[in-house]
């Protein structure tokens, strides 16, 4: 084990456009020589959901490498790290990088990012999905509390990590999940549920904004848009691996939208709102593009930089 010194560390909220409203990251800037051992140990002092160490690539199509770590063990992907890593780099060591395309290099592979405005996206992973076992999905159901007619899907997603994922039957029912997590950990290291409402085709901003320009005699196509308002709702649940409430889950997300997706489930874009129940305020962009990659996006701010001593 290396002697500590300071290392350059940043915290940086992801999923969100306002500070602490989103899923915080810690991150170690530079974790060049620390072992697995301190990695962990620094992690599970955090007490955040996750901790990033950003290292120099090993191969030459990555702009950087990551290893993430939760409280409790090391995570081949996941999403918000990914962007979180991914703004601390652009920060700083990566100040100078002038495209809009990063590549990240971490366990699961290389997983590219691309940078619109301000915000990041990373391309969903490859995702692999089964059915659970029925005694498994009973057990999860008793803990979350959801009646059988209150299930309209489940799915086992792995996109590097393994979750649970479950459709629900609307976002009232999420909300209102009241899970033992005790009982939960005992079966699942990670469970997500969501629901899908459906759009509306004007919101009253919209409406709005567009009688104001016909007003002033402008087009109405002059007129800003809004934001598309959320039409999935998120919660996600991982105390087997530490974590009671997860506020955003990017990995997820990636893997919960290429399932809604190609079962026609959910439409090709869309916004998740997730983190409520817990006092977040976070947004996932997702979006498949024509070649059929699912992007996961969202904005990112920092809200502590300076030294560790590891």
């Amino acid at each position: 084990m290396t002697s500590p010194r300071q290392r350059p560390f940043t915290q940086v909220d992801v999923f969100t456009h306002q500070a602490y409203m989103g899923n915080p990251l810690a991150v170690v800037l530079d974790g060049t020589g620390l072992s697995d051992a301190q990695m962990q140990s620094f992690a599970r002092w955090t007490n955040v959901s996750e901790t990033a160490f950003l290292l120099p690539p090993t191969q030459p199509e990555a702009h950087y490498r990551v290893r993430i770590f939760t409280p409790a063990n090391e995570l081949p992907f996941a999403g918000h790290p990914t962007l979180g890593s991914c703004h601390a780099w652009l920060q700083n060591a990566g100040a100078q990088h002038v495209g809009d395309d990063i590549v990240q290099e971490c366990a699961v592979g290389l997983v590219r990012l691309r940078r619109t405005g301000k915000r990041l996206a990373f391309a969903a992973p490859p995702l692999k999905r089964s059915t659970p076992e029925p005694t498994i999905l009973r057990k999860v159901c008793e803990a979350l509390g959801v009646r059988q007619e209150q299930l309209l899907g489940a799915q086992l997603l792995n996109n590097g990590p393994t979750w649970l994922g479950l459709l629900l039957d609307s976002r009232e029912t999420v909300l209102d999940l009241e899970p033992n997590l005790n009982l939960l950990a005992e079966v699942v290291s990670g469970v997500g549920v969501a629901a899908v409402e459906p759009a509306q085709t004007a919101t009253p901003l919209i409406a709005r904004k567009n009688r104001e320009a016909r007003a002033f005699g402008t087009s109405a196509q002059a007129a800003v848009p809004a934001e598309p308002e959320p039409t999935v709702e998120v919660r996600f649940f991982a105390p087997g691996i530490g974590v009671g409430e997860d506020p955003i889950t990017g990995s997820f997300n990636a893997s919960l939208a290429q399932w809604l997706i190609a079962d026609g489930l959910a439409p090709s874009s869309y916004v998740a709102a997730q983190g409520r129940c817990i006092g977040r305020d976070g947004q996932v962009f997702i979006d498949q593009d024509r070649e059929g990659q699912v992007w996961v996006g969202g904005e990112t701010v920092s809200c502590i930089q300076g030294q560790v001593l590891i």
